[in-house]
């Protein structure tokens, strides 16, 4: 083996590299933050909505579960133009993940939702609470509760996913990766140091689940 590593060239870019990394965690973030809103309003829409609401929502989970998330990410910035929208790649990237996290988000939280007793919906209406209270401050806290790892998990995919954001060109970690790469040749010094910068962020972010988690979701101890 006559490969000599050569991690220099690589931490010679480490400004690059960093840029990229906060714009992924940028990218993330706004995407957790709206997806959530998303997943929210497209599962009380399917749990509680009309008829042709729920079929729409359900076509949408369907279609966005099993298509890939390239091809998702190839038709909001190649398609869209076809009929007048133009995004920048950075636009194009949050929309699609948007989109896609959205999808998975609505059947997660929907089966919490589901996993409350009816009994506590039914005091609710006795207490005369209207449906988007009982939603609020009935249904929606014991629901996040129930499923908050796998929305969680669900919200690292996310972060991970970001990096198929670089096949249009977005501004983010394995976009940063890609160009130093061109320009030294050194893959597997790149690629290697990019995996670690992948690992802490997602580190970073189940510190932030986990303290979310104590501070606003854990049940209060009982005496």
């Amino acid at each position: 083996m006559n490969y000599v590593f050569e991690f220099g060239q690589v931490f010679a870019a480490w400004d690059e590299l960093l840029a990229g990394a906060l714009r992924t965690l940028w990218l993330s973030a706004a995407s957790m933050a709206i997806g959530l809103v998303v997943a929210i309003a497209g599962a009380l829409g399917k749990t509680s909505g009309p008829r042709w609401l729920r079929w729409v929502i359900d076509a949408y989970i369907e279609l966005i579960r099993n298509t890939p998330f390239l091809i998702q990410i190839f038709m909001v910035f190649f398609g869209l133009p076809a009929i007048g929208i133009r995004l920048e790649a950075d636009q194009a990237a949050l929309l699609a993940l948007v989109i896609n996290v959205g999808a998975y988000g609505i059947e997660i939280i929907r089966a919490g939702i589901e996993s409350i007793q009816k009994g506590q919906i039914e005091a609710g209406k006795a207490l005369g609470l209207h449906p988007l209270q009982i939603f609020r401050h009935i249904v929606l806290k014991p629901a996040l509760q129930a499923i908050y790892p796998s929305l969680t998990s669900q919200f690292i995919l996310l972060m991970l996913n970001s990096s198929v954001c670089s096949a249009i060109a977005a501004s983010e970690l394995t976009a940063a990766a890609n160009d130093i790469q061109a320009r030294n040749f050194r893959s597997f010094e790149v690629y290697f140091v990019v995996t670690g910068m992948y690992f802490v962020l997602s580190l970073m972010f189940w510190g932030i689940f986990a303290w979310v988690e104590r501070t606003f979701l854990r049940q209060p101890a009982t005496r």
